[in-house]
């Protein structure tokens, strides 16, 4: 599956698209799913929806 139809973005895609370690990754994703929670919605942990995580992250476009 290519990486730009995947609906929920992992740790280690998620480093290696900002350029930080993994654990890093994670802290980022915690803090987005806990923005989700907040809102109602149903998180999985370790991943956030990459449409969540590209409205947040600002500056970032997908190709």
């Amino acid at each position: 599956m290519a990486t730009q139809s995947k609906l929920y973005i992992t740790a280690s895609e998620l480093a290696e698209l900002l350029g930080i370690s993994v654990g890093h990754a994670y802290k980022i994703i915690k803090k987005l799913n806990a923005e989700l929670e907040k809102e109602g919605y149903l998180i999985i942990a370790g991943k956030v929806p990459r449409g969540y995580f590209e409205k947040r992250w600002y500056g970032f476009k997908s190709a």
